[in-house]
């Protein structure tokens, strides 16, 4: 049984054990020296609040219509940047998490030089990728499409790794038991009891990868971005908010698509 020293709850008598209430009040602390830093002022943030209820009114408006078929190319070019940069992305995220997963790793060090490259690859953000690509490759949706795949192989793999750790052994013994080789053990046993795991987070990759895209073009990286920066820079809310309600749209179709597969596989 648990005693109430220890960071457990509920306790045999129901009451928070004071290494918990401790801790609470520790990161409470923190947290209070730590606004200052950041500018966190409540009463900035309640004054702030008309300029947001004024914000939101102003998207109260008749959609500019014409901006549809310029909308719609744009669209199709954001989802096929995430859609690409995530496509890449799993291809090389896959080995790489083999590699760097601690129970499929064929060799210790091959398995922490694995975890460094994950680490190095999503350091810098999608940004700054954006403008190194671009800054390479020019202007267009390929320096976006190379900046989110770089990004998202040191996530996804990371995912894909976190997920491949937590199968179960026992499809693993029975395979060896038989004689089955390092990859007929990675492919028939890891990699199926995984694979729901998998999919979900490819899935909300691919998601994050829609959101993301929406941004890089502000460096000039295809997509929507430029245009939904220009829209609020302009105060053109007819356009912004044809904008944000097809950005909504697909990221809402994304995410059923995302359970009704991720319950299929199951």
């Amino acid at each position: 049984m648990n005693s109430p020293s220890r960071l457990c709850w509920p306790t045999p008598d129901s009451r928070a054990p004071w290494r918990l209430i401790g801790l609470a009040g520790l990161v409470l602390a923190l947290l209070a020296l730590s606004a200052p830093l950041v500018e966190m002022d409540p009463l900035k943030l309640l004054h702030s609040l008309g300029n947001l209820a004024d914000f939101a009114t102003r998207l109260v408006t008749v959609p500019q219509w014409d901006y549809l078929p310029q909308l719609g190319i744009k669209l199709l070019e954001t989802f096929e940047i995430a859609f690409l940069a995530t496509l890449l992305a799993a291809v090389v995220s896959l080995p790489l998490a083999l590699f760097a997963a601690r129970n499929t790793t064929p060799r210790p060090w091959l398995g922490r030089v694995s975890r460094l490259l994950l680490s190095l690859t999503r350091a810098l953000p999608d940004l700054i990728w954006a403008l190194v690509f671009v800054a390479a490759l020019g202007l267009g949706p390929l320096p976006g499409v190379m900046a989110l795949a770089v990004v998202t192989v040191g996530f996804m793999a990371k995912f894909f790794a976190e997920a491949i750790e937590v199968v179960d052994d026992k499809a693993v013994e029975g395979l060896t038991a038989h004689n089955a080789g390092w990859l007929q053990v990675r492919t028939f046993a890891h990699l199926p009891q995984a694979l729901p795991d998998l999919l979900g987070s490819l899935m909300y990759i691919l998601d994050h990868n829609f959101r993301a895209a929406t941004i890089l073009g502000i460096v000039g990286a295809g997509g929507i971005g430029y245009d939904l920066v220009m829209s609020m820079r302009l105060y053109d809310f007819p356009r912004l908010l044809l904008i944000m309600v097809a950005v909504l749209l697909v990221v809402s179709a994304l995410d059923r698509l995302s359970d009704a597969l991720r319950k299929r596989i199951i």
